[in-house]
This record gives structure tokens, C-alpha cells and sequence, in this order.
């Protein structure tokens, strides 16, 4: 599988969905796009493609110096193309819609507390810590019991319970598409 999870200290919780699997073949933005294009271009047909990080409607970033800027975007769109995708970033599900893309994508997560403030959504700087762990081990538990992902979404749903806002929030925000 070929892991797309650009450093960030804000989403190192989400290297519980790739930590000790084999086969994973790890890149953390260091490459240039034109490298990443190429390693899409020559990945098998029907290999896992999963990005991770920050990101928009427009695709997955990553920090370049002290901003961030597109690292995967709509360029890449027909090498993505035709690999199982699991997309973990702000809006991934809108930049799959956007470029006809198909797997399982997160909508917005707040992984950050200027997002919690942005949504509205009361938390403090450790549940939200807790919380965004909490997220990615119950997303990687589903996904190592195979658990059809067309299905995921409804059971991240319904593992979020009653739990704080935070959680209700991220654990609603995962689509199949």
C-alpha cells in the first residue's frame, strides 16, 4: 500500500491507520509532485492508495515552509484513478467528488483547535488530543477487520455514541463514495 502522509506534528495521530502494517510503501512529502506523479504512475493497477494530512476541497497539502500548498490535487486526479483510496483530510470527500474519484473519504475533520472554534465545536486542547486518537484507532480497527468500507461511515457513526462533541463530529464526517 502506498501511504501519502505529509509531516505535520497536527496529524501524526493519523499514523495509527498505517503503524506496523506490512507492504507499506511510506512517503511524507519530501518528494518532489513530479516524483510523487511518477510513483502513482507506476504503482499496479488495484493497489491501496491511502493520503493522509491537511488539506481542502482541492486536494492533500503540505507544509512548505511555513504554508501550506497543494501536494496531491486535481493534476493527479487520472493516476489515482482505478486504486482503492482512503482520503483522511478536511474535505477529502469533496476533492473525490470533484475529480471522480472512489473509496473512502473523510468530510471535515477538526484536528486542530482554530477548526473546533471555527465549527462551533466546544473542546479542549487534550480531548481533542484523546479524541482525534480515539478517531483514527477506531477507523484502523474497522479497517483490520475488513469491514466492507461502503459500511464504515454508518459504523464510525455508530461507534461515536453519545461522546463529546468532538467526537460525534469527526466520527459523522466519513463517507464512501
Amino acid at each position: 500500500m502506498l501511504v501519502i502522509h505529509p509531516e505535520d506534528t497536527s496529524t501524526r495521530f493519523l499514523h495509527a491507520l498505517y503503524g506496523g502494517m506490512e507492504g507499506v510503501d511510506l512517503h511524507t512529502g519530501e518528494e518532489s509532485r513530479n516524483r510523487l506523479s511518477s510513483l502513482l504512475y507506476h504503482l499496479q493497477p488495484g493497489e491501496p492508495v491511502m493520503l493522509l494530512g491537511h488539506g481542502s476541497p482541492d486536494g492533500l497539502f503540505r507544509k512548505e515552509g511555513e504554508e501550506y500548498q497543494c501536494y496531491v490535487g486535481r493534476s493527479m486526479r487520472f493516476l489515482l484513478r482505478g486504486h482503492p483510496l482512503i482520503g483522511i483530510w478536511c474535505h477529502a470527500n469533496l476533492f473525490a467528488q470533484r475529480n471522480s474519484l472512489h473509496g473512502l473519504f473523510s468530510g471535515m475533520v477538526v484536528s486542530e483547535m482554530d477548526e473546533a472554534r471555527d465549527y462551533g465545536i466546544m473542546t479542549t486542547e487534550a480531548e481533542l488530543e484523546v479524541e482525534n486518537r480515539r478517531f483514527a484507532a477506531t477507523l484502523r480497527g474497522l479497517l483490520d477487520t475488513n469491514a466492507p468500507e461502503r459500511l464504515v461511515p454508518r459504523l464510525m457513526k455508530e461507534k461515536a455514541g453519545k461522546g463529546p462533541a468532538v467526537r460525534v463530529f469527526n466520527f459523522n464526517s466519513m463517507y464512501y463514495l
